[in-house]
């Protein structure tokens, strides 16, 4: 336990000094949220790849598999690289080039520029459903800190979200956009290195064994989901991309629309990879925990969201193990930091309350923006019950409804209004809560992000064809 606890320890001073290094290099709040548009290609797509998977990736994912069979795994992960794919070739170049020539770093302001909206009501809209939606998405991040700390330290839930969230804060604090992006690259590597091994090894562990993970799970390797609506809604997940605000963030700050090509092989790669190690994983866990007798895997008090934490346990030495494990804390850290950076960036830029204040003050209030919401956060953590994936699933469509049809319609569509971007945000987010709460079908997953992203997108072209259109001379700035 003592080599664990100085594996962590280490790990965990090496996110501390890129914090501090990039608070060094950070002058202004331009640069605090966006990093000064200066990274290249490969930090910003692993750093964005990273950020996207999150602790799903090692925690909801092989779990979700583990529990339920490929199926659970395989339509998700197919919509996701098609939606991933559809943001990098339609939305990263353009959003790229046309914030910098509308002076827009954060996605409310990009989005109050583009349609030249004097009265601030776009900036508002978009800021309060970034700050509700932000912070359900953060609380997720904490969980899955507080299944890795509890596991491996077996320390209580509550200590160990603490410690998560102490962490998280920490070096986002000290750094803003730059320690995000360097810590995620580093994190990114990490967690895709953790899965290429757990994989590897669990498998040859269990090769030789008359064990049968079909007959363990009869569902393991069934890949049809059982009604066409239940694989349209985990294929739907993709959908969501286009409105991430964490992940449009990447997209602004790039170093130019030219990096973005380089950027999407890169991160097209890394993440098809990681979805298919992340999908045996839980696989090859069927077969590994009969063998071996894993528990708190399965029946009461079971989770089986453990599964990477488990194998990684049983599979490393105790000189790996701590590093493996710290890769869990990388998928919860570099979602969450990025996360945070978003809702502190809406606080100082995209409300009224600060306008008159320098940039550099502007800095260190977000900075104490980021240790307000995550303290939000840890509440929300610490209160709730549902799985990291439901409250994942919650937020990332309240995000794509919200804002992926309108930044899609925005970059493409030049008769998009400001009344129709409104109507497009207000309902794509109440689709979002409707149907979340109030409809389902029983016996089928329906996702609410399948309807309301399409209800948005139709709004927004319905209500633009009835209002008046931005000026021609934006258009034409624009080249639209």
């Amino acid at each position: 336990m003592t080599l664990l606890y100085a594996q962590f320890g280490l790990y965990l001073i090496m996110m501390l000094g890129i914090g501090y290094y990039s608070m060094l290099k950070t002058k202004n709040n331009e640069g605090f949220i966006i990093g000064g548009r200066t990274l290249g290609p490969v930090t910003t797509a692993v750093s964005a790849g990273a950020s996207d998977m999150s602790g799903w990736l090692m925690l909801g994912l092989p779990g979700a598999v583990f529990a339920g069979g490929l199926s659970e795994g395989l339509w998700i992960s197919i919509g996701l690289i098609i939606g991933a794919y559809t943001n990098w070739v339609v939305v990263a170049a353009r959003i790229r080039t046309f914030s910098e020539q509308l002076k827009a770093f954060t996605l409310p302001t990009y989005i109050s520029n583009r349609f030249e909206d004097n009265t601030g009501v776009l900036k508002i809209v978009s800021a309060v459903v970034i700050l509700f939606f932000f912070t359900l998405y953060v609380a997720s991040g904490l969980k899955g800190g507080t299944l890795l700390f509890a596991h491996t330290f077996d320390a209580s839930e509550q200590t160990a979200m603490i410690i998560t969230t102490l962490v998280i804060v920490s070096y986002t604090f000290l750094g803003g956009y730059l320690a995000v992006c360097w810590t995620d690259l580093v994190q990114g590597i990490l967690m895709f290195f953790a899965l290429v091994f757990c994989a590897l090894l669990a498998y040859f562990a269990i090769a030789g064994s008359e064990v049968s993970i079909a007959e363990i799970n009869p569902k393991a390797f069934a890949w049809k989901t059982g009604s066409l609506l239940t694989g349209a809604s985990l294929m739907a997940w993709g959908l969501g991309y286009f409105g991430q605000p964490h992940i449009l963030a990447r997209f602004l700050g790039i170093r130019s629309a030219e990096d973005v090509p380089a950027a999407r092989r890169v991160g097209m790669t890394w993440m098809i990879v990681a979805l298919i190690l992340s999908t045996c994983i839980g696989l090859v866990g069927i077969g590994y925990a009969e063998l071996n007798g894993l528990t708190g895997l399965t029946g009461e008090g079971g989770n089986s969201e453990r599964i990477f934490l488990a194998l990684s346990s049983a599979v490393f030495s105790p000189w790996i193990s701590g590093i493996i494990l710290a890769a869990v804390l990388a998928a919860v850290m570099s979602t969450a930091d990025s996360q945070l950076l978003v809702l502190s960036s809406s606080l100082t830029e995209d409300l009224s309350l600060f306008k008159n204040v320098s940039d550099e003050k502007k800095a260190w209030i977000s900075r104490f923006g980021i240790a307000g919401f995550a303290l939000i956060a840890y509440v929300i953590a610490a209160n709730d019950t549902g799985s990291i994936l439901g409250m994942v699933g919650y937020a990332w469509s309240g995000f794509g409804a919200a804002f992926g049809p309108l930044i899609i319609l925005s970059l493409v569509w030049r008769d998009t209004t400001k009344y129709g971007a409104i109507a497009g945000i207000v309902i794509g987010a109440l689709s979002t809560f409707i149907v979340k709460n109030f409809v389902s079908f029983e016996g089928h997953y329906f996702f609410e992000l399948l309807p309301s992203f399409f209800i948005a997108f139709i709004s927004i072209i319905v209500v633009s064809t009835f209002t008046a259109k931005p000026s021609e001379a934006l258009l034409n700035k624009l080249k639209l």
